[in-house]
C-alpha cells in the first residue's frame, strides 16, 4: 500500500469585519465630540499640580474683579482678589471627584440591592423593595438638602448625601431586569448544574446586567455634578476657602450684573462638563446595544432603503400579480457587504402558491422582507432589481403608499406568533387594529368582521376569543390568528415565513389546510417560505430551491420532488423521511453554507457538491430554464444519471 501525502491549503484566518468598539463610539461625531472634550477637561482637571497657577486660595484684596485677559489673570479674579482661572482647574478637579464618587457609591450598592431583591424575590424583595419606595417618596433635592442639615455642611456629606438619595434610581432598574433574566433557562441550567444562589448571582446574571449598569452609570455622572453643585451653591457642599464649581457658581450670584464673569466662566464649564458626559454617554449606551453593533450607530428606519444606483432598472415580465426581478439585497456591516439576496427572480399568479425551500441562511426571509421593504436599515439596503405588484414597482414608490400596501394588498404571516403579537393588548384588539387601520368600518362593523375572520380560521367561540391574550393561547390558536390578521382586508399576495416551524405535526397539518383552503376559496397568492420539502409538497404549486442568496432549482413541486436536476436539491429531499421505508438513510448534507460576504467564484454549492469539476469554481453560472417554468443553475444537472 501506498501512503499519499494530500497537502492541505491553508487558508489565512479571517478578521472579523465587525467594527469594534472603539470605532463604532468614534462612527457617532455626537459622542466623539463629547468624548474629546470630557477628556480634555479630564486632562486639564488631572495636570492641575503640575500647572504654572497661582494658589486658588490666596486672596489678594488690590486685585479683586480684574476683568477676563488682565495682566497675570487669563480669566481675571473674583471678589477677593483670587485668580478665577486657578479656581476654575482646581475646582473641577473637585467637582469630577465628588460626581464620579458619587456615581459609584450609588452604582454599587444600588445594583446590589436590585440583584438581591429581583433574584430572590419574595419577603427579601417586598423589604428592600418597601424600603427604596420610602426614600423615593421624598423629592430626592429635598431629601440631600435634609441629609446634609443633619450631617453637617461639608463636601464630603454633600457626596454622601448625593450618593444615597440616588441609590433607588439604581435598584429599581437593575432589579427589574434581574427579575426577567431569573425566570429564564440558563438560570435554571444553571441550578440543575448545582451552583449557589452567590454563584448565580454573579456568575450568570450580573454579566447580563453590567451592561444597563454601565449605561445608567455613563448617564448619570452629569446629573451627580449638577447636584454637587446645587449643593455647594446653597452652601452645603464645598466650604471655603476649597472651590468647587458650584460654589464658584454660588460666590459669583451676588455680583453678577457688576461683574458678570465671575459665575458666568464656571456656569460654562459645568455647561460643557455635563453635556460632554450626556453625549459621551450616549454614545457608550449605543455602543453596548448588542442591536446597534452592526457598522451604524442610528435605528432601523420605517422602510428599507433603495440604492440601486446607475443600474437600469429591470421590466416587469407580465407574470402574475407578484413579479420579482433580478432582486438584489445587502447588508453593510463595518467593512464587509453581505450580498444576502444575490439576483432573484420570482412571479406568482393569483390563487398560486409558490414554495421557497433552502437552508438557514440561505436568503430566504431576506427575500420575503425585501419584497415590502421590511429589511432593517441600517445595516441593510435594496442594492439592485425591482418587485412589481400588478405592474406597481414597489422599490419606487412613496413611503406612504407603502404603508398603505402593508397589511392591505400584501400581507405576512411570520415564523412566531408568539413575538408577532403583542403581549400586552387582547388578540381582539390587535385584530381589530389591522382591519380598521385599511378599511373605513364603524366599531360594531369592525368587531363583526373580527369574528368572522376568527370563524374562519376555525377558532372555537371567536367571539369570546376575542377578549383572550396571546399567553392565554396556543401555539396553533396564535398563529390562526396571525393568519386571520394576514386575511382581514383581502390581500392579494400572502407571505408566509415558516409559519409551522414551531408547531407540533397535528397543529401543522391543520395549518396547511387551513392556508391551502383559503388561498383557493380567496384566490389570493402565497409565497410560502420553509426547509422542509415535505410542507412543499402539501401545499406549493411550484418551488425554488434557494442557497447563497440565490435560486439554483425552480420549477413544479411535483417535477422537482420526483426529478431533482441540481444536486442541493437531490441532497435536501433525501433528508426527508418516508414513511413505509425504515431502511432509508437520512444523510445530511457535508460542509457549511459559504459566508455571503465571500462568495467564492462560480457554484457556491462547488466545495459541497460531490459532482463538482474544475469548470464550476470559474465565472458566473446562469440559471438555466428548460421550459418556462423548470430551471436550475448547474453546469452538469442531475437528469437520467439520478442522484449521483
Amino acid at each position: 500500500m501506498t501512503d499519499t501525502a494530500h497537502t492541505t491549503e491553508v487558508k489565512p484566518r479571517r478578521t472579523s469585519a465587525r467594527p469594534g468598539t472603539l470605532a463604532l463610539l468614534l462612527n457617532n461625531s455626537l459622542a466623539t465630540g463629547g468624548l474629546f472634550v470630557l477628556v480634555a477637561i479630564c486632562l486639564i482637571a488631572l495636570a492641575a499640580p503640575l500647572l504654572p497657577l497661582a494658589n486658588p486660595d490666596v486672596t489678594a484684596p488690590a486685585n479683586r474683579l480684574l476683568p477676563v485677559f488682565s495682566d497675570g489673570h487669563l480669566m481675571g479674579t473674583d471678589h477677593l482678589g483670587r485668580d478665577l482661572l486657578s479656581r476654575l482647574i482646581w475646582g473641577t478637579r473637585v467637582s469630577l471627584a465628588v460626581g464620579l464618587s458619587a456615581t459609584f457609591i450609588a452604582a454599587f450598592f444600588g445594583s446590589l440591592l436590585g440583584l438581591v431583591a429581583g433574584y430572590a424575590g419574595g419577603r427579601v424583595d417586598t423589604v428592600i423593595m418597601r424600603g427604596i419606595d420610602m426614600v423615593m417618596a421624598f423629592p430626592y433635592i429635598l431629601l440631600a438638602l435634609a441629609i446634609v442639615a443633619v450631617l453637617g455642611p461639608g463636601l464630603l456629606n454633600a457626596l454622601y448625601a448625593i450618593a444615597l438619595v440616588n441609590i433607588p434610581f439604581f435598584a429599581r432598574n437593575i432589579r427589574g431586569i434581574t427579575l426577567g433574566l431569573s425566570r429564564r433557562e440558563f438560570v435554571d441550567a444553571a441550578r440543575l448544574s448545582g451552583k449557589s444562589p452567590a454563584q448565580i448571582l454573579f456568575i450568570e446574571i450580573l454579566p447580563n446586567v453590567l451592561p444597563v449598569i454601565v449605561i445608567t452609570m455613563s448617564t448619570t455622572v452629569g446629573w451627580m455634578i449638577l447636584e454637587t453643585a446645587g449643593l455647594s451653591f446653597l452652601g452645603l457642599g464645598a466650604q471655603p476657602p476649597q472651590a468647587d464649581l458650584g460654589s464658584m457658581l454660588g460666590e459669583g450670584r451676588k455680583i453678577l450684573f457688576t461683574a458678570p464673569h465671575v459665575s458666568v466662566i464656571p456656569g460654562l464649564m459645568i455647561f460643557a462638563l455635563v453635556m460632554s458626559i450626556n453625549l459621551f454617554g450616549d454614545g457608550v449606551r449605543d455602543v453596548l446595544d448588542p442591536r446597534l453593533r452592526a457598522g451604524s450607530l442610528t435605528r432601523p428606519v420605517a422602510r428599507t432603503a433603495v440604492e440601486r444606483g446607475d443600474a437600469p432598472v429591470p421590466p416587469p415580465s407580465g407574470k402574475g400579480v407578484l413579479d420579482v426581478r433580478d432582486m438584489r439585497t445587502e447588508f453593510e456591516i463595518g467593512g464587509s457587504v453581505y450580498k444576502a439576496v444575490g439576483g432573484v427572480d420570482l412571479n406568482l399568479a393569483e390563487g398560486e402558491c409558490l414554495g421557497i425551500v433552502g437552508e438557514s441562511g440561505s436568503g430566504k426571509s431576506v427575500t420575503a422582507m425585501s419584497i415590502m421593504g421590511l429589511v432593517p436599515t441600517p445595516p441593510g439596503r435594496i442594492a439592485g432589481g425591482a418587485a412589481y405588484l400588478d405592474g406597481e414597482d414597489l422599490f419606487a414608490v412613496s413611503d406612504r403608499h407603502i404603508r398603505k400596501l402593508r397589511g392591505g394588498a400584501v400581507a405576512y404571516v411570520f415564523q412566531d406568533p408568539l413575538s408577532t403579537l403583542h403581549p400586552l393588548f387582547t388578540v381582539g384588539d390587535q385584530l381589530k387594529e389591522a382591519i380598521g387601520t385599511h378599511q373605513p368600518l364603524s366599531s360594531a362593523e369592525v368587531k363583526k368582521r373580527a369574528i368572522e375572520l376568527l370563524s374562519l380560521v376555525r377558532i372555537p367561540s371567536p367571539k369570546e376569543r376575542l377578549a383572550a391574550y396571546p399567553h392565554e393561547l396556543s401555539g396553533g390558536m396564535r398563529q390562526r390568528v396571525c393568519i386571520a390578521m394576514a386575511l382581514a382586508n383581502d390581500a392579494k399576495v400572502l407571505i408566509a415565513d415558516e409559519p409551522t416551524t414551531a408547531l407540533d405535526v397535528t397543529v401543522q397539518s391543520q395549518i396547511l389546510t387551513l392556508m391551502n383552503g383559503l388561498r383557493r376559496d380567496r384566490n389570493a397568492a402565497i409565497l410560502f417560505i420553509t426547509h422542509d420539502f415535505g410542507v412543499v409538497s402539501a401545499i406549493c404549486d411550484r418551488v425554488a430551491v434557494m442557497y447563497a442568496g440565490r435560486i439554483v432549482e425552480t420549477g413544479r413541486t411535483d417535477e422537482v420532488l420526483a426529478s431533482p436536476q441540481h444536486p442541493y436539491t437531490a441532497k435536501l429531499i433525501e433528508c426527508v423521511p418516508v414513511l413505509g421505508e425504515p431502511e432509508r438513510r437520512l444523510d445530511a448534507i457535508e460542509g457549511r453554507p459559504p459566508v455571503v460576504n465571500n462568495l467564492p467564484d462560480g457554484c457556491a454549492f462547488a466545495d459541497r457538491c460531490p459532482r463538482a469539476r474544475p469548470e464550476c469554481r470559474s465565472g458566473d453560472i446562469a440559471l438555466v430554464m428548460s421550459s418556462e417554468e423548470r430551471g436550475v443553475r448547474c453546469l452538469y444537472p442531475l437528469n437520467t444519471e439520478g442522484t449521483a
